[in-house]
């Protein structure tokens, strides 16, 4: 399948790269950016391409790895088309291609990307949905260059997917922030808690996250937590943070599992 990548951030980088890697034929990259378009096109073979309008008639699969947002705006520079369109997003439904083509779907990796960082796309769980069953074919046909891993779902439950990703991901990322703050104003640097980190991510590979889940809020030492919210009391953002997070671990966690 001549593919179109439409895209040239993060998760269109890794795509077009594992999916060259993969024998897949990558004729195009777009990116409003031209510089951008050939940074990924000249790693897999491809044209690089500023323009919607420029797409060959000879492609295939539309493949869109852009922001959310982008999507509608892109497609109707490209208007209608004879041609299967998916793209990758967590959280926007198929349908927005309803109006462009009868062949379309998503393929979501479900993964935070970095272009600095290398992912192992083997170990990627993909999630896939299509218009029809050739669509679904072709999609997984696809995904499984990318991953032996692949979930069939609709539209809400990939969102709903997406929503936990977050929480587990994007939420969680933005509390290491936090935490490196701190412990630079302790005059300490963030390496310190990376032990911590490693052995929390490593012990729901055993554990359910509630049984893993200690600390103050868990034990119900309101001693600690005072003295946490007193060291916080110049930043009364992050007290509120703390306040509520503690209340979500108190209200949603049973009894602990251990006392750290």
């Amino acid at each position: 399948m001549k593919t179109a990548l439409i895209g040239a951030g993060n998760v269109a980088t890794h795509i077009a790269l594992a999916l060259y890697g993969s024998g897949v034929d990558i004729v195009q990259v777009y990116s409003r950016d031209i510089a951008h378009s050939a940074a990924i096109a000249h790693k897999v073979g491809a044209l690089p391409i500023d323009d919607m309008a420029k797409i060959d008639d000879s492609i295939d699969v539309f493949l869109f790895a852009v922001k959310d947002d982008a999507i509608t705006e892109l497609l109707k520079r490209a208007g209608k088309k004879d041609v299967l369109m998916i793209h990758t997003a967590g959280s926007v439904s198929m349908d927005v291609f309803k109006e462009y083509t009868g062949n379309y779907g998503a393929l979501y990796p479900l993964q935070t990307f970095s272009k600095s960082k290398a992912v192992n796309f083997a170990e990627i769980p993909v999630f896939i949905e299509a218009s029809n069953d050739e669509a679904e074919r072709q999609i997984e046909e696809l995904a499984r260059k990318l991953s032996p891993e692949i979930h069939f779902v609709n539209s809400e439950q990939r969102k709903k997917i997406h929503l936990a990703a977050v929480f587990a991901c994007n939420f969680t990322n933005f509390l290491y922030d936090i935490s490196a703050e701190i412990v630079a104003e302790a005059g300490l640097p963030f390496d310190v808690l990376k032990p911590l980190i490693a052995e929390t991510a490593d012990k729901i590979k055993t554990l359910s996250p509630r049984e893993a889940q200690t600390g103050p809020a868990v034990r119900g030492d309101k001693q600690t937590m005072n003295a946490h919210l007193e060291l916080l009391k110049e930043r009364p953002d992050l007290q509120r943070l703390y306040t509520e997070l503690s209340d979500g671990i108190k209200l949603g966690i049973g009894t602990p599992s251990s006392v750290f």
